[in-house]
């Protein structure tokens, strides 16, 4: 009886050990399956889009999806790495080691997604809905779209705290209370920090730019220099003139007026258009002041940049008239200049149809020239 037993033990250890195994085995393929099948996001949503939106699963694929198809793919492939993980349940220590670094980076990259889709349904349709309801597009525009990213990154802290079962509550209260204190007991210093966070924040300079800081009580003579460094409690600013080093704090700089003079470039664009026949002079007015009427209209082209020249360009067949318009846009950041340049699309639409209601058919060459025009120092 006792070797019956013990033959009976050893087999169901040795059971055991292959269960073990197989599941670790379908666990790592299950690995391997969702890295295959997550490269295929992209393909998956537009089957989707295309069975609920026939007819916009185009537009709708190339201005939202297509550009960041490599997100989705990573996104795609970690939710299906999170899902393989039930594999290993009963393996606690494996299981509780490898699951808050696969929910973490489940959560970062759907907050990334979100994040990216946002922007582009805003480059693409907001634009057009601020115009149809008549409001004016601007920088608000880029205010608007950083506090929903501030929103997004809120919500996938509160998504990885619930997942990890953590007490916000508790956790909330302890700070807040400790917050408290520090304040009481470090008011300049934390003066100082929370001017160091607006200046990342706001960024309205970064190392190596040229500033200007007008005149105030904290510096009356103003200055003029290139910022060094962004410490933690204060900036290092060389004076341009002397090579002296200022030493600002932060708190002061997040109060003061600052103009950036490295920033303050803009961007030459040359457009051609390619007119079917020769352009009569009443029809090189009325482009002229459909193209006019068009950019100037654009928030953040420099106004009376524009410039118009019509030219007599051989075709294969016939001579034709070419027209080169070259006008300025003016930007901060390359955020706001992507901006721009979207606006630019939207008004070479507008030209179009202006000039195609009045009889006038013309292509636009392709690509646009951008050229970059800093501000000479």
């Amino acid at each position: 009886m006792t070797n019956i037993s013990r033959i009976i033990l050893e087999f169901l250890q040795r059971d055991s050990t292959i269960s073990a195994l197989s599941r670790l085995g379908v666990f790592l393929v299950f690995i391997l399956l969702s890295l295959l099948i997550g490269r295929y996001t992209p393909t998956f949503l537009r089957i989707i889009i295309r069975r609920f939106a026939p007819q916009q699963v185009a537009s709708i694929y190339n201005n939202l999806i297509d550009p960041i198809r490599n997100l989705f793919r990573i996104t795609g492939s970690l939710i299906l790495i999170s899902l393989s993980l039930a594999w290993i349940v009963e393996y606690e220590s494996i299981y509780r080691f490898i699951s808050p670094i696969v929910d973490l980076a489940v959560i970062v990259s759907i907050a990334w997604l979100y994040s990216r889709l946002f922007r582009q349904f805003i480059r693409v349709y907001g634009i057009e809905i601020l115009r149809k309801f008549g409001r004016e597009v601007d920088e608000l525009l880029l205010v608007f779209e950083t506090f929903a990213n501030v929103i997004i990154g809120f919500i996938a802290v509160l998504a990885f705290a619930q997942s990890q079962q953590f007490n916000l509550v508790g956790l909330l209260t302890g700070l807040g209370i400790g917050g408290l204190a520090v304040a009481f007991a470090a008011q300049k210093t934390l003066e100082q920090l929370l001017g160091t966070i607006v200046l990342y924040l706001d960024r309205p300079f970064v190392p190596g730019e040229y500033i200007r800081l007008q005149k105030s009580q904290q510096i009356p003579e103003g200055l003029f220099g290139r910022v060094e460094s962004i410490g933690i409690r204060s900036t290092k600013i060389r004076a341009a003139a002397k090579s002296t080093l200022f030493i600002i704090p932060n708190s002061i700089l997040a109060n003061l007026e600052i103009e950036n003079i490295t920033r303050g470039k803009k961007v030459m664009v040359l457009l051609y258009l390619d007119f079917l026949d020769l352009l009569q002079d009443r029809e090189q007015a009325l482009v002229q002041q459909v193209i006019v009427e068009s950019s100037n209209s654009l928030f953040g082209i420099d106004p009376g940049s524009t410039s118009i020249t019509f030219l007599t360009h051989n075709n294969a067949e016939k001579q034709i008239t070419r027209t080169r318009v070259t006008f300025f846009i003016l930007g901060s950041s390359e955020n706001s200049l992507q901006l721009r340049k979207r606006l630019l699309e939207l008004a070479n639409e507008k030209i179009s149809k202006k000039l195609v209601t009045n009889g006038i058919k013309f292509t636009l060459q392709e690509p646009t020239i951008y050229v970059e025009s800093p501000v000479t120092i």
